[in-house]
């Protein structure tokens, strides 16, 4: 009588030159529970010990919608024809997703350098987990809006529904951005003190207190090379019924950008990557 083998499966990993590059696409489906570990492990840090919790993530974005107010007010701007808190915070919400999915995708793979440096695995895991991170944060900004859309009784329209496939914009953006942040990071140690000053700059010459319909339009071109501008003015065209204006070109240039960007952040995170375990 044969009795059956009860030892355990146990999966037969081959170690070959070339083996890791040649199923590196493959690799990150294998893994992909490591990214979910990553953005959790990140989201009970952020706000482990904290008294407000996730209150944090909306007192940023709070404080800078009533700076901006306030500067709108003062500068006698154009009225939009809806009420500038929720004019502009329909703006800082894709802002403060891409600004926080930077800042924390740019340090992701020098904070988790022991990690890299003793475990194989697809490195781009580490600063995609940080985004899907952001992603916790632009959750809880989203509530905020419903509070101020209620409170001034602003119904939105069906143009609401294209915030979807924005957010995917947006994500695709940081991803692009972050991964090459990212790697530049671990190259060059420089980098961590440029990044914030990255962040700081854009909020600035992105339209979030002003319409991109405000930009000269011999400079609007030039404008539109800030992929977030056509993220931005998408967002609110979406959000405010389609009562603020939305230029293709300004639109279409941006989802090139961010496009490129994304093949951009690959292509230099994939070329430097071999050596992250070395320099790191």
């Amino acid at each position: 009588m044969k009795i059956a083998n009860s030892e355990p499966f146990v999966e037969e990993l081959i170690i070959e030159p070339g083996r890791a590059e040649r199923n590196y696409w493959r690799d990150l489906w294998r893994f992909r529970e490591l990214l979910y570990f990553l953005a959790y492990r990140d989201i009970l840090v952020r706000y482990k010990q904290t008294a407000l919790g996730v209150a944090w993530a909306l007192l940023r974005p709070a404080l800078t919608m009533a700076v901006f107010v306030a500067f709108r007010r003062m500068t006698k701007m154009p009225a939009t024809g809806v009420p500038d808190a929720i004019f502009v915070y329909s703006a800082l919400i894709p802002w403060q997703f891409f600004s926080n999915a930077l800042s924390e995708a740019s340090v992701s793979l020098i904070n988790n350098s022991n990690l890299i440096s003793k475990v194989y695995f697809p490195r781009i895991l580490v600063p995609a987990g940080s985004v899907v991170t952001s992603l916790v944060d632009f959750a809880v900004t989203l509530g905020l809006l419903v509070v101020l859309m209620l409170w001034y009784r602003f119904v939105p329209g069906w143009q609401i529904f294209l915030l979807i496939p924005l957010t995917v914009f947006t994500l695709v953006l940081s991803v692009g951005t972050g991964l090459l942040l990212a790697a530049l990071n671990v190259e060059y140690r420089d980098f961590r003190y440029i990044v914030p000053f990255i962040v700081q700059f854009g909020l600035f010459v992105s339209p979030v207190a002003f319409a991109t319909s405000s930009v000269p339009p011999r400079w609007r071109v030039l404008y539109s090379l800030n992929p977030l501008a056509g993220i931005i003015d998408g967002f609110r065209w979406a959000i405010l019924r389609g009562q603020t204006p939305l230029d293709t070109v300004t639109f279409g240039i941006s989802m090139a950008v961010t496009t490129l960007s994304l093949w951009v952040g690959i292509s230099y995170f994939r070329r430097t990557e071999r050596s992250f375990a070395d320099v790191i």
